[in-house]
Parts: structure tokens; sequence; C-alpha cells
């Protein structure tokens, strides 16, 4: 059986960044099709729908296409994907959120139409929420959950940094998640929840 040589694919994963940070389209081509499936399952099991995972996976890739020279910072490829899919994800999330509040507000006699101030207000109000949640976690949980969720880092990866199991990884996962989506479900009005407990789910 082929042994997997992680250094080995660490060097092809920074040649290939480093390439595409000059500029070469047919190296970005390549990553695009080697990298566009893990995005779209990822952005898939947080907004349940294809076609929103599609235009999720095309913005990533656009986005990481104007990095240029930032790509060569990157040193763990896939949980930089992760947060950076996630990033993208809550955006398209807050533009949902944003449509169920302008919805909402135009009903008979209601005028006002919703502008980049509104989408602002939505963000900071689930930004805040999130992060008051966050910081009533037991610290176990809560440095499981930065780890896993603000990384991106994968349970096994998780636990080999905190030197425990990958069970007890998914454990605290799950506590802390259930502990956030009752918070949140608590705090917030139905703009905001849309962002929050859609991306508050188990995702590994």
């Amino acid at each position: 059986m082929m042994q997997l040589n992680p250094e080995a694919d660490f060097n092809e994963e920074k040649t290939l960044l480093y390439q595409i940070s000059t500029g070469d389209e047919k190296v970005f081509s390549v990553f695009f099709h080697r990298y566009s499936p893990k995005v779209y399952t990822y952005a898939l099991k947080i907004v349940k729908s294809e076609s929103l995972s599609e235009e999720i996976t095309q913005e990533v890739f656009v986005k990481i296409w104007n990095l240029g020279e930032q790509l060569n910072s990157i040193e763990n490829l896939d949980a930089y994907l992760r947060v950076f899919t996630r990033n993208q994800t809550l955006k398209v999330l807050r533009r949902l959120a944003l449509e169920v509040r302008t919805n909402k507000m135009m009903a008979p006699g209601y005028t006002e139409t919703h502008n980049e101030t509104e989408e602002y207000i939505i963000f900071k109000d689930s930004e805040k929420i999130l992060n008051q949640g966050i910081a009533q976690l037991p610290a176990q949980q809560k440095l499981v959950y930065l780890l896993c969720h603000q990384e991106g880092l994968k349970y096994e990866e998780a636990a080999e940094r905190l030197n425990i199991s990958k069970l007890t990884v998914k454990t605290h996962m799950q506590h802390a998640l259930r502990f956030l989506r009752n918070y949140v479900s608590t705090h917030t009005d139905i703009a905001v929840l849309v962002i929050l407990m859609t991306f508050l789910a188990e995702l590994h």
C-alpha cells in the first residue's frame, strides 16, 4: 500500500499557491478542479442548497484568485478553505436574512427599502450574539469550538492539537453547538436567526 507523505502534499500545495499568486491561469484551473468539490461539499452542509453552494464555490475561487501574493502565507490549505468558505457562506446567509427582514417590512404602508447599512446591522447583530454565546461556553468546549469553527480544523486535527481523543472533541463540539443554538434562539430576531441556526449545524 502506498504511504501518504504529508510533507510532499504540503510542498505541492505551496507550489500551486505560489504559481497561482503569479497569475498562472492553467495552474489555477487545476487547483479549482482539485479543490472545488471540497468547497462545494462544505458549503452544501451549511446552506442545504445545491444552487447556493455552486454560487458560493464560484465566489470563493474568484476571491482566492484575487488574493495574489497573500496566497503564499497559507500554511494549512484545507483549514484555510474551510474558513474561507464559511465566511463566504455567512455572506450569503446574511443576504438571505436581509431578504427575510425586507419581506417582513414590505407590508402595506411600508416603503423603506434595504441597503448596505441594513445588511451591516444584521451582520453585527449576528456576530455580537454569537460571540456572547461563545463567551459563556465552558473552557474546553470554547477551545474546541474555536479550533474547529474559527480555525477550520478537523476533529482529528483538533484532537491532536489538544492531546485528546477525536471522540472527546466531537462530544465537546456537540455540547457547544447545542448550547449556542439554544442561546441564539432566545437572544435574536428571525433575520439573525436565519444566519445563526443554519451556521450552528454540526459540519463534521
